[in-house]
């Protein structure tokens, strides 16, 4: 079910529900392309129009960070549950050993790459990789990439870029991959190679695993994490405030 967010479209799906939708998009072979929405991207989107509609024009839009959740549940919204990108991730990754679909690995660096892959070998054993590629590429490599990706008969591609520089290779490429399910991975394969640890479930669960990777990186996770929180609280707000303004003149 899809519903609105401080104008942006964010589906109300469990963990199991896109579990269920990206399966039948590699069965099928039917594009299906997700986007996981956290603070930081809902305020980037808003000051970048381009970032904005390669969002809102993906197939599922996933409510990722624990503040969208718990700002559309303030708002009203009948979301119940944060559906975290790497959890989904390594949920894919099962459903591709137990299936025999075929994942792509795109972004990172080439240890990474290579220590995430060796990890995965050994949690998954029937897993089938169609290919892999780190993230250090650029725009004049892009007709050769995405013909490899091509090529490579994948079912499902992860892509472990920064934004908006994923959401802009999906948006010019995304047909072209001929690959069904599609999917920005963020640090995942950063945790997956176990060269960063992800928070403890409770802080998972009480919405501070922010905190977490702020802990593990202060300089690079300060002023994303001020800015965009002070910007998010801004607009919830002011948000709040017109619904009671309307809502006051709408008894009048």
């Amino acid at each position: 079910m899809r519903e609105e967010f401080l104008g942006v479209p964010i589906d109300i799906l469990s963990l199991h529900e896109t579990i269920e939708l990206a399966d039948k998009s590699m069965s099928r072979r039917e594009r299906c392309q997700h986007v996981a929405l956290n603070v930081a991207k809902l305020i980037r989107m808003r000051r970048q129009p381009e970032l904005w509609r390669d969002v809102v024009e993906s197939d599922i839009v996933g409510i990722d960070g624990m503040g969208i959740l718990w700002g559309a549940r303030l708002l009203g919204s009948k979301a119940h549950e944060r559906v975290a990108g790497i959890d989904l991730f390594k949920e894919i990754l099962g459903l591709c050993d137990r299936k025999g679909f075929r994942p792509f690995f795109l972004g990172a660096t080439d240890l990474v790459l290579h220590r995430m892959i060796s990890n995965l070998r050994a949690s998954y054993p029937n897993l089938r990789i169609a290919g892999w590629h780190n993230g250090y590429f650029g725009p004049e490599e892009d007709p050769r990439l995405v013909e490899s990706i091509r090529q490579s008969g994948a079912d499902c591609l992860f892509l472990a870029l920064p934004t908006p520089r994923k959401e802009r290779l999906l948006a010019r490429y995304r047909d072209e991959f001929s690959v069904p399910f599609i999917m920005g991975v963020g640090g995942s394969f950063d945790v997956l190679a176990g060269v960063i640890s992800r928070a403890p479930p409770w802080m998972q669960n009480t919405g501070l695993e922010w905190f977490y990777r702020f802990y593990q990186e202060p300089r690079r996770m300060f002023w994303r994490y001020f800015s965009t929180n002070v910007s998010f609280a801004s607009l919830l707000a002011r948000e709040l405030v017109n619904r009671a303004v309307r809502s006051v003149l709408w008894v009048r």
